[in-house]
């Protein structure tokens, strides 16, 4: 899979960076490459202490937001998939209207016309009635409308394990097998088990 990997100025920069680390570590055959925008570095910087340098090592190739000749930006590429995580309402709202003025923005319109799996992050609250048309337009597309809300039903005991969530969320939507969390199970699976065992023996 080669997958264009977004990092813009939204809070949850940790987003991003776990989502890269796993799949540097989990998923070799992936070739990631990384465009971060300039406010993404800012907020990276700011919460979570890491910068540039540390992405790059995450990443098989690194694009500046500025370059619209690199590889993303170019159908041709042809690439699998995109993700944007974590996705700025700024950003999201330039995908929407098509107005590709940095990299980021025109690799997903790249993944648009060539009707590629573009998958984005959303994180901020409360969403206006603008943030919601823009999403709800993009879904109609066929983008991935993934907000950074983990759920709580399997039980996470750390801010590792709410990360997890979400980037294995991520990983799911472009169909990449993980173990970040444990997956919904049923709320009482013995129940049902018993209740099948008696169905059974009633044969």
């Amino acid at each position: 899979m080669k997958l264009v990997v977004g990092i813009t100025g939204a809070s949850g920069a940790i987003y991003g960076v776990r989502f890269l680390e796993v799949l540097h570590e989990a998923y070799p055959e992936v070739e990631t490459h990384l465009v971060v925008s300039k406010a993404g570095l800012r907020v990276l910087q700011h919460e979570t202490g890491k910068d540039a340098k540390d992405l790059a090592a995450l990443a098989s190739v690194v694009h500046p937001e500025s370059d619209i000749g690199a590889r993303p930006a170019s159908g041709s590429a042809r690439f699998d998939a995109m993700v944007v995580i974590p996705c700025s309402i700024k950003t999201l709202g330039l995908i929407a209207t098509g107005t590709g003025d940095n990299l980021i923005g025109r690799a997903a319109d790249v993944i648009l016309k060539e009707g590629r799996r573009l998958v984005l992050v959303p994180r901020e609250m409360p969403l206006s009635a603008i943030h919601l048309e823009n999403m709800l337009k993009l879904a109609r597309l066929g983008v991935m409308i993934l907000p950074a809300s983990p759920g709580f039903y399997f039980g996470p005991k750390t801010l590792d394990d709410l990360v997890n969530h979400v980037v294995g969320k991520t990983l799911d939507a472009l169909g990449l097998d993980h173990d970040l969390f444990e997956r919904w199970k049923g709320q009482f699976p013995e129940r049902r088990g018993a209740a099948a065992e008696r169905g059974a023996g009633a044969g």
